[in-house]
């Protein structure tokens, strides 16, 4: 069984979900957990406040939301939670709205749920799948293409992006020696910055950079705090205002998933 299935409680999948706005959106995902017997209500609310707080950094590509919020109290065990809207509901994403499709995450800890993260970044940034997903209409076929999907290689047509970028490196004038590591950050450290920095993962391994790079998902305000510890920081719009100026350089990435917007972030910041 993938991780994804392992973490996806039993029954709490909603494919045909109605909601207004993004609040109610995001309560249909969290009353999911709540029924469950993953959190409490407050997560569920903790849940909207993030957004109401950070803005809509939650979107992390084209149609999909990823709800979450610090571990607490009111988190019993980690699970997922997922919901297919049948009318697409605008977050105030500036590009990856509408949405159709909200994940939410109750997490115990910050590492428990990695390699789910990875596995649901990996199906996201796959078009056949996300096709897949999109076109379920139980929760045994969505389990089916979830079992299917896991951590494969990146579509071809992506993949085709990043395998050029090891052919050879001319340094401009002004560069300066790398620190060797890279920021990914969202609200929380535990979510969306996990899903950018899988995509990360993936472009380096195929530029061949992974031995000389470490790429660490943090939150804001570690960020703050550390950031000149890493060559730049690899965020949101929302959380890039927030974060303000860090003394390193801070790079906008819309889609967490897109191996192509993300190799070609890498290239200018890297100028490779």
């Amino acid at each position: 069984m993938s991780t994804l299935n392992q973490l996806l409680a039993p029954g709490a999948v909603n494919l045909r979900g109605n909601a207004a706005t993004w609040e109610e959106a995001i309560r249909l995902a969290g009353e999911l957990l709540e029924q469950a017997d993953a959190t409490t209500s407050e997560y569920t609310e903790a849940m909207v406040a993030s957004v109401v707080e950070n803005g809509p950094y939650i979107v992390v590509a084209p149609g999909f939301a990823f709800a979450h919020a610090r571990p607490s109290q009111a988190v019993h065990r980690t699970q997922i939670s997922w919901v297919r809207l049948e009318t697409p509901v605008e977050f105030g994403h500036k590009t990856n709205d509408p949405v159709t499709l909200v994940v939410a995450l109750a997490a115990t800890d910050s590492s428990t749920h990695l390699e789910a993260m990875k596995e649901l970044a990996s199906l996201l940034g796959n078009p056949h799948v996300r096709t897949q997903l999109d076109a379920v209409s139980t929760e045994d076929e969505l389990r089916e293409v979830l079992a299917r999907g896991g951590v494969g290689t990146p579509a071809a047509a992506e993949q085709s992006a990043t395998t050029q970028a090891n052919s050879g490196h001319a340094y401009a004038a002004d560069s300066v020696e790398s620190k060797g590591k890279i920021y990914t950050v969202c609200g929380n450290g535990l979510g969306t910055s996990l899903f950018l920095k899988n995509t990360v993962d993936q472009v380096l391994d195929a530029w061949g950079w992974s031995k000389y790079l470490t790429v660490e998902a943090t939150d804001t305000i570690s960020a703050k705090g550390r950031a000149k510890e890493a060559d730049f920081l690899l965020t949101s719009g929302e959380i890039a205002a927030t974060l303000g100026d860090v003394g390193v350089p801070v790079h906008v990435v819309e889609d967490f998933t897109s191996l192509s917007e993300v190799d070609h972030a890498l290239r200018e910041l890297y100028d490779v």
